[in-house]
């Protein structure tokens, strides 16, 4: 039997230290809050994702991935994905951070995952498929980790603002309109927003544009259109401020095919 007819639900009475299943979703697909035993490795062959947590949002374009620590409650929007995971025990997880990563995904690892969804669930050591198994591991320890995630506050009404934000982002709400949503003063919000995120509001908002643009952008919404439903005055406007944030400019994440 193979790794995708075995339900995931059953993978952690599974005695091997990592599996591997492939699973599509229909659009809007809601994972709701949930955590596993082990670390996951979660690719999108086709079809972006969203991931939440406590503590961030993480938004991951087609052909990447995110990495989801042991123990890490989150909740997963699926955006006509095709899926890969990986489910990694902690004793021989290939990475040790605390927080969710999003992450680049070479054509090596690329190949891994979709050699391991096929691979047998009771590989052996030693064997093709535990030798494949185990490189797996060495490329997701050694893959680049993406800026694509935005930090969340812990004060209730200020959280429920950034989720508003994260749901309709718009560039022309202000500092100030959001401080008197909150009745404080903006240097207060100001204050309180560097505390509990680690960085500005003013950097936080544009980050948050650029990643809410992914998916739009993934799924072939011009950017003109994109750009405009922002409330940016010009595409090249918008333009500018992704190729700051992510590096690379919007038709890097236009839609292609796998």
């Amino acid at each position: 039997m193979n790794s995708r007819q075995i339900p995931v639900a059953r993978s952690d009475g599974i005695d091997r230290p990592v599996l591997a299943f492939g699973t599509d979703y229909p659009d809007g697909t809601l994972l709701s809050w949930h955590c596993h035993a082990r670390a996951q490795l979660l690719y999108a062959a086709v079809g972006t994702m969203r991931v939440d947590t406590e503590n961030g949002t993480w938004i991951v374009p087609p052909q990447q991935a995110v990495w989801i620590p042991a123990g890490h409650s989150h909740q997963v929007l699926m955006q006509r994905a095709s899926t890969r995971s990986v489910y990694v025990d902690p004793p021989v997880a290939p990475r040790s951070g605390q927080f969710c990563e999003v992450l680049q995904v070479t054509p090596l690892l690329r190949q891994l995952l979709i050699e391991a969804v096929e691979a047998s669930a009771d590989y052996k050591a030693g064997e093709r498929d535990g030798a494949l198994f185990e490189l797996l591991l060495h490329e997701i320890g050694r893959a680049a980790a993406l800026p694509l995630h935005v930090p969340l506050p812990a004060s209730p009404a200020l959280l429920e603002l950034c989720r508003r934000f994260l749901h309709a982002p718009d560039i022309r709400i202000t500092a100030d309109d959001w401080a008197r949503g909150l009745a404080m003063s903006r240097r207060s919000l100001n204050r309180l927003f560097l505390r509990e995120t680690g960085t500005t509001l003013l950097h936080w908002r544009q980050r948050a544009c650029v990643l809410a643009a992914l998916s739009r952008l993934a799924d072939g919404t011009p950017v003109t259109v994109v750009a405009l439903d922002q409330g940016y005055e010009s595409p090249a406007a918008f333009t500018t401020m992704f190729k700051r944030i992510l590096d690379r400019p919007p038709s890097a994440f236009m839609r292609h095919r796998v």
